[in-house]
């Protein structure tokens, strides 16, 4: 594996596993880089207090900017245009280099549109996320024991290589008021996400949600987090005839597709927003519109596609 750029929400990665002892090669497993990357992520940016994230995010930027490169302002215009469809900076970055053969890094585009919100433009409001990242974590897990819950360390290794569609990760996200919720559902390999809304996240109706969702697709396992709302999980088995499994509390890497994918979906719902003011068709719209977005990692294929070439074949 070649060294590459490492992104703010993988440094968060970093900082937490560090914290429960994690060595630098088990971290390199689990963020997929080679060794050498985060051992020369940690010297570099550790400061007098540690690794910290944001302080190590800042001063890879501060390198990554006194090493640019002079970019024409007519290319800068057509980077914007892309910007301004919704394309994320690392589809930027491939559509211009695969098109007009344009070669820029995504960080400089980040950078680009940091600069453009100092000086009041608006290129930051068609990014998924205009926030930074928030580190979220915790010493124990106040919420409780599922009953006859199956740890992730049973889950079948062939799940870790992404080798087949049907193995999916479940999480919920909230609405402002913690007034309803929505049940996101993502397949590891495909990338196919399908969401559900639910006027309250009991075990009820989490459980006949994703019943719901998953029907008619393949589906070998489920990977949740500790939440309650999954309590009923021997019902989602039985129904969809597969297995789930419980990450480790507080172990969001373990379910990235799906933590990572409930970002993408607050570019559209937003945290203050109110679930009860959203429709159905607002919430099928915003699967949609993941699903026909390409994805780096299907070489820039979009989800519903591959799902559909995965499923002929």
């Amino acid at each position: 594996m070649k060294y590459r750029q490492l992104t703010q929400e993988q440094r968060y990665q970093i900082y937490a596993l560090l914290k429960i002892d994690v060595n630098l090669s088990e971290i390199a497993e689990v963020l997929k880089v080679h060794r050498s990357t985060i051992c020369r992520e940690v010297r570099r940016n550790k400061g007098k207090r540690g690794y910290r994230p944001n302080q190590a995010h800042r001063k890879a930027m501060a390198r990554a900017k006194k090493a640019k490169c002079k970019i024409r302002p007519e290319d800068w215009k057509l980077i914007e245009e892309k910007l301004c469809e919704e394309f994320s900076p690392e589809q930027v970055v491939h559509w211009v280099r695969k098109h007009y053969g344009l070669i820029v890094s995504h960080e400089w585009i980040y950078q680009h549109i940091w600069e453009d919100k100092k000086r009041h433009g608006t290129l930051y409001t068609y990014l998924r996320r205009q926030k930074k990242y928030r580190h979220r974590g915790g010493k124990c897990d106040n919420r409780g024991k599922i009953a006859h819950r199956r740890s992730i360390e049973d889950r079948p290794k062939i799940v870790e290589q992404r080798g087949r569609v049907g193995d999916w990760e479940a999480d919920t996200i909230i609405g402002k008021g913690k007034k309803g919720a929505i049940v996101t559902l993502v397949d590891r390999k495909s990338r196919y996400l399908r969401m559900g809304k639910v006027s309250r996240r009991t075990k009820e109706l989490v459980a006949n949600k994703i019943i719901s969702l998953l029907a008619g697709l393949p589906v070998h396992t489920i990977t949740c987090d500790n939440g309650k709302e999954f309590a009923d999980h021997e019902k989602i088995a039985t129904e969809l005839q597969t297995d789930v499994f419980f990450a480790h509390p507080y172990s969001s890497w373990e379910r990235g597709t799906n933590e990572n994918t409930n970002g993408l979906i607050r570019q559209y719902i937003p945290k203050d927003t109110y679930f009860h003011k959203l429709s159905t068709l607002d919430v099928v719209s915003v699967e949609n519109r993941l699903n026909s977005r390409p994805r780096k990692c299907l070489d820039f294929d979009q989800p519903v596609v591959f799902l559909k070439k995965h499923c002929c074949t």
